[in-house]
């Protein structure tokens, strides 16, 4: 089912951003914004990993250097049979970890020194079986597309405002004109943006499960989230907000409406979730 969700949404963002273009340069517009969101999903595809570890300073870490992390990170890839990720240490006190990379063979796992300090080694095994889960899923291509996506729906809304602003592109009054413009500028944007939260969401409570499945420790994950939620140092994202959806702790979520721009499901749901798990005797994957 949640697969099912994850696609229809894809498909929905793909459709919003190919209106936005027809809406902007009719039949060209819309084989300009396929243009636009292939050329930047591809380098968001080959650079976006090494530009998130630059950005965070992460240092790449051998067994040698931090036996603990790095032999957790080696059980867990086993125990989910997939090639060993490298492994990066953020010099950052607030808790937090996050996976990246294009694929398996290219994955990355990088965690905080804060994350290190503040988790037992059972809740260390929990957050980096939920960081395998997303690697295995492959939600860092889904998350760079949606976000690219997103992010193009953004640069058209801008294009579609100015349009509107000086009475329309020619021929596209046929389309709607001013009006159209208008409101694609407005409401394009905000679309696109719900939709990627909701994307990211559903991928983090998959990882979630999965990762409890590989583990066989959901529980302990539940408690590192626990602490993660309550953890005095949080994570600057203020200036990175294009990286919130990459961490396993959103400090950037929040409540009710709000709830909807969040990249991350409320904590407490994704807790009761794992300890609901926990009880089970068959843990299912989510499909």
């Amino acid at each position: 089912m949640n697969g099912i969700k994850v696609t229809i949404m894809m498909l929905g963002l793909m459709i919003l951003f190919m209106w936005v273009g027809y809406l902007v340069g009719g039949q060209t517009g819309m084989i300009m914004a396929f243009v636009l969101a292939a050329v930047m999903n591809f380098f968001s595809y080959w650079y976006s990993a090494k530009i998130v570890l630059k950005m965070y300073k992460a240092r790449e870490v051998t067994e040698t250097d931090h036996p603990r992390l790095f032999r957790t990170v080696r059980r867990v890839a086993t125990q989910a049979m997939i090639p060993v990720p490298k492994v990066y240490i953020v010099p950052n006190k607030a808790p937090n970890a996050f996976a990246t990379g294009r694929n398996l063979e290219n994955a990355a796992v990088a965690v905080t020194e804060g994350l290190l300090e503040l988790l037992s080694d059972d809740e260390l095994e929990g957050v980096i079986g939920h960081e395998i889960a997303h690697i295995m899923n492959k939600d860092m291509l889904i998350g760079t597309i949606a976000a690219t996506f997103a992010g193009a729906v953004g640069i058209l809304a801008s294009i579609a405002r100015w349009g509107a602003i000086f009475g329309g592109f020619g021929r596209g009054s046929n389309r709607g004109g001013g009006l159209g413009l208008l409101v694609a500028a407005i409401v394009a944007p905000i679309a696109a943006m719900l939709i990627q939260m909701a994307i990211s969401r559903q991928r983090e409570f998959k990882a979630d499960r999965i990762g409890g499945k590989i583990t066989a420790k959901p529980l302990a994950l539940a408690s590192a989230l626990k602490k993660l939620h309550k953890a005095p140092i949080r994570l600057n994202l203020d200036q990175k907000p294009a990286t919130a959806h990459l961490m396993i702790a959103n400090p950037l979520s929040g409540k009710g409406i709000a709830s909807l721009f969040s990249t991350h499901p409320p904590v407490e749901k994704r807790i009761a979730l794992l300890e609901k798990q926990a009880y089970q005797s068959d843990y299912t994957p989510v499909s």
